[in-house]
């Protein structure tokens, strides 16, 4: 089981205000997670942030979307009030032994996010996806398949339509190394024994978001998923050390 810290452990109680924050980050990776999620979006001259929103509105101290705003500009915003808002750069530094989920929140962040990757020479230590079809489709064709990716929401329906994994693995021909997903989107169940069946038999390994309660840990612990994101980095940690596995993905 892959514990991921999503956009650092948003929910901790500790760290209140504080997602996709180096201080969030820090709090994670003490905390022993070694795979970090994040999401990117790019400033209006191209530098790759480390946010989830389109705007700074919602946890900064500052307004505007991101896209019409330089760095310089972004830089002086506060996330909580008090953490800036860190480059992707920042964070890929911050934790040479860590990998990352990145999330591609704008189809502007998918050339930039592949010449980042590239140039930095850490393509193993990255999975990348976005709800966006063009989004991923772009970075796919710029990386040449060098990172891995996740599906993106065509590619998960096709696993869930098909009647087999074999099936799925051709429709989607080998591209998404992972299916990361929702137990539910609206009144469909995604993650059920069957869906995580199919992906292993594609080859491809199931990871579910966004988990914090430890009951929903254990139920997808026994369906046989491979990772979870959680904003709980404290309840997944113990649920974990509870099954037996915290030791076994402390260093992964």
């Amino acid at each position: 089981m892959i514990p991921f810290a999503h956009r650092g452990g948003a929910l901790h109680p500790e760290l209140e205000g504080l997602e996709n924050t180096l201080a969030a980050f820090r709090h994670a990776y003490a905390l022993g997670y070694r795979h970090l999620e994040t999401d990117v979006h790019v400033t209006r001259d191209g530098v790759l942030l480390a946010f989830h929103d389109e705007r700074l509105d919602r946890v900064t101290d500052l307004t505007g979307a991101l896209a019409d705003l330089t760095y310089a500009e972004v830089r002086t915003a506060r996330v909580g009030g008090r953490e800036p808002v860190p480059t992707l750069a920042d964070l890929v530094d911050a934790f040479p032994e860590a990998r990352f989920n990145i999330d591609i929140k704008s189809r502007r962040a998918a050339a930039p996010l592949a010449r980042f990757l590239t140039d930095r020479g850490v393509e193993d230590r990255v999975m990348v996806g976005s709800f966006s079809p063009a989004a991923l489709r772009e970075f796919r064709r710029l990386t040449r398949g060098a990172v891995p990716t996740s599906a993106h929401p065509l590619e998960v329906a096709a696993f869930l339509a098909s009647p087999s994994g074999r099936v799925a693995g051709r429709l989607t021909m080998g591209r998404p190394r992972a299916l990361q997903v929702p137990v539910r989107h609206g009144r469909v169940r995604v993650v059920t024994r069957r869906f995580v069946e199919k992906a292993h038999a594609a080859g491809l390994e199931v990871h579910v978001w966004t988990v914090d309660d430890p009951a929903e840990i254990r139920r997808l612990h026994e369906l046989g998923v491979d990772g979870i994101f959680t904003d709980r980095t404290d309840l997944l940690r113990d649920t974990l050390t509870e099954l037996g596995l915290w030791h076994s993905v402390e260093d992964s």
